[in-house]
């Protein structure tokens, strides 16, 4: 059984946290908050694979560039609402430069800046995304990043 890789970008600025509302026509979790991330394609032999994933996905997705410098937060899996397996992978990422925007309508509907005390009390914010939150702002105030 072979599981897809994900990559998400827990992108702060200000402390706030860069949240994106899914679009509804997604196959999974439609219309609920998220991270921004996508897959990883399949690239043959490659250096930093994660890192330029997540960069491309950011800039494709909201529009924004992120500092070059990212933290690996924690990794999770789950099955998407279709029965895939996935392996999730998140990093810190500090907001360099660009104005977020829904530049994939497809997959986003809207970008919120959020502090983790609104992602928490949001009735949209899965259990998993509170838990990324909870695991990027340890990281944050740990490592100084």
């Amino acid at each position: 059984m072979m599981y897809i890789v994900n990559v998400e970008g827990a992108i702060f600025k200000n402390d706030k946290w860069l949240i994106i509302e899914r679009s509804r026509k997604e196959e999974h979790a439609a219309g609920l908050l998220s991270l921004v991330g996508g897959k990883v394609d399949q690239e043959g032999n490659s250096v930093n694979i994660l890192e330029r994933t997540i960069n491309r996905e950011i800039f494709e997705e909201v529009g924004i560039k992120v500092n070059e410098k990212l933290q690996y937060v924690y990794s999770t899996s789950f099955i998407t609402d279709l029965g895939k397996h996935v392996v999730n992978i998140i990093f810190l990422c500090k907001y360099d430069s660009g104005e977020a925007f829904a530049k994939s309508p497809d997959e986003v509907e809207n970008v919120n800046w959020m502090t983790a005390q609104q992602i928490y009390e949001h009735d949209n914010a899965p259990d998993y995304l509170k838990e990324s939150i909870r695991q990027a702002e340890n990281q944050k105030i740990n490592s100084h990043f």
